[in-house]
């Protein structure tokens, strides 16, 4: 591997070709907000506006513009989404909805705790870029709601009967990890301590169950045991990859390497367990005992999966120097530019079925918007150049 190579390479792929298809394609000239509903070429197939992913927008252009360069285009891109955010994002008591049309009218209730979560990151950085403060207030505020929401984070919307089978997700943990480092310079340092400490117990003490080497997306909420269900049963490699590098930042803030070792050990058990041996790549699904699982697209490669992986293998590498880290990044970097990078236009295809051909030739959907190919993009581009 030559870094230096590599990292231009990430970096153009990141500047010339993700950006301007988003910054070209996505924004809404007329009613404000962003399109994330986008065809292969960049057309528009859908104008729903969904609140995590207009969050996800603002977040990932002011961030380029607070820590690569001061382009006016970034600044401009995230604030005239932040401001339709601000406007029509949420119920008046800073409580984001799921979905809106395109002009604004609420679609969908906010059930969804992560249309919060990305509210938040993306105010916070929005304010940091703009110097507006109105903007850390809405994060503040926002940031409040999820504390509030943090034991029951559906509310009146949950459609799990109470008490039967109370169970708890990995998700929330993992994201307020991720949360903490794009906030902390707003919020009370004894409260982000607190709420860091709390949720690396929760990752690595609590869904990381130790027999299994793996991390668990279900637990009990009565006391934390692994629950003989479908969703107890689940593991989702993409998932536990991810929030291992947001551990191992963590570790990089704390000055604590022995969380940056765990960290790595538990990502190099994930992806030899979620690798599919028979045609590579990651599968989304899997299930700890073996059974068949509920979700059909369980044997799908995705674009997220793969990116994230990509990180914690490069990140545990600069940072500890672990060679099967480093080959593990090597063959994820060869899968991803072979069956995820579109040869003819911008963007990167987001799902393939097992063999990794062509499953959605979308560029963008409900799920899939201006987020995760940008942000694994930079930071395997800063950590390449680290290297």
């Amino acid at each position: 591997m030559n870094p230096q190579e590599l990292a231009g390479k990430y970096r153009s792929e990141l500047l010339d070709s993700v950006l301007p298809f988003w910054l070209n394609h996505s924004q809404d000239k007329e009613y404000g907000g962003y399109f994330s509903c986008l065809n292969r070429d960049g057309s528009i197939y859908d104008t729903d506006k969904f609140i995590w992913l207009q969050g996800r927008e603002v977040w990932l252009f002011s961030m380029l513009y607070n820590k690569v360069e001061k382009r006016s285009e970034w600044l401009d891109c995230a604030v005239q989404g932040g401001e339709f955010l601000k406007k029509y994002g949420h119920d008046g008591n800073y409580n984001w909805y799921f979905s809106l049309t395109r002009d604004g009218r609420p679609l969908v209730e906010p059930y969804n705790i992560f249309s919060y979560t990305f509210a938040t990151m993306a105010f916070a950085q929005l304010a940091k870029a703009s110097g507006n403060e109105e903007y850390a207030y809405i994060a503040k505020k926002t940031f409040d709601r999820i504390l509030e929401k943090r034991q029951n984070p559906k509310g009146r919307w949950c459609k799990a009967h109470a008490g039967t089978r109370p169970i708890k997700d990995f998700a929330l943990p993992m994201i307020l990890c991720n949360l903490m480092l794009e906030i902390e310079h707003l919020i009370a340092p004894g409260l982000i301590d607190e709420t860091i400490d709390n949720c690396l117990h929760e990752i690595m003490d609590v869904f990381y169950q130790k027999d299994l080497g793996l991390i668990v997306e279900n637990v009990s909420a009565k006391d934390n045991s692994l629950v003989d269900s479908f969703e107890g049963r689940t593991i989702n490699p993409g998932h536990s990859l991810e929030a291992m590098w947001f551990v191992m930042d963590m570790g990089i803030r704390q000055n604590r390497r022995d969380l940056i070792d765990r960290a790595l050990e538990i990502a190099l058990h994930t992806i030899e367990y979620g690798w599919d041996r028979e045609f590579g790549g990651i599968f989304y699904f899997m299930d700890r005992l073996g059974h068949p699982q509920q979700q059909l697209e369980w044997d799908q490669k995705l674009w997220w999966v793969h990116l994230e992986s990509a990180i914690a293998m490069l990140k545990g590498y600069w940072l500890t120097g672990n060679k099967k880290a480093l080959n593990w990044f090597e063959k994820l970097d060869a899968y991803m530019w072979e069956h995820f990078k579109d040869p003819k236009y911008p963007e990167w295809f987001g799902y393939l079925n097992r063999r990794g051909e062509i499953l959605l030739p979308l560029k963008g959907g409900k799920w899939k918007g201006c987020f995760h190919v940008p942000r694994g993009l930079y930071q395997i581009w800063q950590i390449l150049e680290k290297c």
